[in-house]
């Protein structure tokens, strides 16, 4: 399985600091936000990467070259402007996949020092536990990793119950936040152009509404930096990391 590191954005409620610095290559207890990606995932044996840069990319590069020195192998999509993550995701296609294999995607600039990628290896699945073909028509298209709803976005966006991932309030479920980490089937995106700028949330809700949109809980840490003030309390001496 490959995996997409979404590092194109401008980070604009980061700024100062990002005017100088693409957002991923900000630094968190001593290392790049971005090169604690790439080592958790070339220590779940997933080391063929593709990052995707805009805003300063070159520095990007730059800082990280072609992976070797991580043991990964690390291509890169170059978007003029920020295509936004499904238009980011969509140019990426040919670098990802061969048209039928998932692939994971996570955000560059979330905090998840210890997160195991190797879970999201068996997470799509074209068979049931019986061993028979999911009909195409019902089988899971993303599985995304959510995580209980921050203080800055208390309504949650998905609620999660034994079904999956659905738009509603349904009984039983549990109000979640979309964590930035999701395996998806490259059928997904196929329908966006290169070059072309889309949002991933309607696509998500649109296979939610369809039965299709599969996710689990993430208990571990998590931290989605926006400002210079949260980097800043994550990286204090005495910062609790939960």
């Amino acid at each position: 399985m490959k995996a997409m590191i979404l590092a194109a954005g401008r980070g604009e409620r980061m700024r100062p600091l990002t005017d100088t610095c693409p957002k991923p290559l900000l630094k968190v207890r001593g290392r790049p936000l971005i090169v604690w990606h790439i080592l958790n995932l070339v220590k779940a044996g997933i080391t063929d990467i593709v990052i995707n840069h805009a805003h300063l990319g070159y520095m990007i590069v730059e800082a990280l070259g072609d992976g070797s020195k991580f043991g990964a192998k690390i291509s890169y999509s170059a978007e003029p402007t920020a295509l936004e993550t499904a238009g980011g995701i969509a140019q990426a296609l040919p670098l990802l996949t061969d048209g039928e294999a998932p692939f994971i995607v996570v955000s560059g600039d979330i905090y998840i020092p210890h997160f195991n990628f190797a879970e999201c290896l068996n997470t799509l699945e074209d068979k049931d536990m019986w061993g028979n073909p999911h009909p195409l028509d019902q089988r899971d298209v993303a599985w995304l990793y959510m995580v209980k709803n921050p203080d800055f976005h208390p309504a949650g966006d998905f609620s999660l119950s034994l079904m999956g991932l659905s738009n509603g309030d349904n009984e039983g479920a549990t109000r979640l936040t979309f964590g930035n980490i999701g395996v998806y089937r490259p059928e997904m995106f196929t329908h966006i152009q290169a070059g072309e700028h889309a949002k991933l949330a309607p696509i998500l809700r649109d296979y939610a509404d369809r039965g299709q949109l599969g996710g689990e809980l993430y208990r571990g840490v998590w931290h989605n930096l926006g400002t210079p003030e949260q980097l800043a309390a994550l990286n204090a001496p005495l910062a609790k990391l939960n």
